[in-house]
């Protein structure tokens, strides 16, 4: 069982409870306005291009046969639109200005890299899958699931709750605990925001609740797409609605991602300044006067 893998990141202490190796798969169902992981959402490998660190050395143009990358000048162009992905390009640049974001891993690998910070986990920490939307490669992503727990390692999952029911059933034996985003408020306003509509990830999140499920509630604020006081107040009922939700985790929107969305050759779709520290914490306060859980800033 195999599948595309974009990063594995470790030491992570805000993917869930204790300390964590987040695995990172590609491919995603939303198309969220403010991503910020683009490297994510295709499920197919794909070139990034870092112009700083480009030395126009030359060495990409005789590599691609595609006729992706020239050197005008002394000044290295690249043209996303003439490139295939076939990556010869990568295995020749010294100064690792192009990078292949994702790669084809078999799910015992993946377990492998867990494996190697297990003395760090104590009993809280463990595996986080994420992503993109992890179970957008649903049998991969359980496979691993699967593998860590018959390693005796703790299992997470950060979704934005767009997967089958099917898929559901099948992960609950294997998830101690899921990071269940809640991006908007509506059916109508979901969908313009993120291209997918919400009953669905509703539906899945009341099964949690049946099924007994550990929740923590991730909420992406972004003051001119969502950060109003019925968005507000909608997250604090939900909250309040289901036993299985732990706490509420507000994430303040960040610009990180748009640096990445141009290293593809791509437009990112919302551009805004990061939100500061103080304007998150506000974010807190109002969200926590209509919820008795937990409100913090991971």
């Amino acid at each position: 069982m195999s599948g595309i893998v974009f990063n594995i990141q470790r030491f992570c202490i805000h993917d869930g409870p204790g300390i964590r190796t987040g695995v990172f798969l590609k491919g995603c169902p939303l198309r969220c306005a403010w991503c910020h992981n683009p490297e994510g959402l295709s499920s197919r490998p794909q070139l990034s291009y870092n112009e700083g660190k480009c030395i126009a050395c030359g060495a990409c143009v005789s590599a691609c046969p595609h006729g992706a990358h020239t050197l005008e000048g002394g000044v290295h162009r690249f043209d996303p639109k003439r490139c295939r992905d076939c990556f010869a390009c990568v295995e020749t640049c010294p100064a690792e200005a192009l990078v292949r974001e994702g790669r084809e891993m078999r799910a015992e690998e993946v377990l492998a890299e867990v494996l190697r910070d297990r003395s760090y986990y104590g009993k809280d920490g463990g595996l986080t899958l994420s992503g993109g939307e992890p179970f957008y490669q649903a049998d991969f992503a359980l496979h691993i699931l699967s593998l860590a727990k018959d390693a005796g390692i703790g299992t997470a999952v950060e979704t934005c709750g767009a997967f089958s029911p099917e898929t559901l059933e099948r992960a609950l034996p294997l998830v101690d605990h899921f990071l269940w985003d809640y991006k908007a408020t509506g059916n109508e306003a979901h969908k313009k925001l993120t291209g997918v509509e919400q009953n669905g990830i509703l539906k899945n999140l009341a099964r949690l609740e049946g099924a007994g499920a550990s929740v923590t509630l991730r909420c992406p604020i972004i003051p001119e797409l969502n950060a109003t006081e019925e968005h507000f107040r909608a997250i604090g009922a939900l909250a309040e609605k289901y036993t299985c939700i732990r706490e509420v985790n507000v994430l303040p929107y960040h610009a990180i991602g748009n640096e990445k969305y141009g290293k593809l050759g791509l437009t990112p779709p919302f551009s805004a300044e990061t939100v500061s520290l103080d304007r998150g914490e506000d974010f807190c306060r109002i969200i926590g006067a209509y919820t008795e859980k937990p409100v913090i800033l991971p």
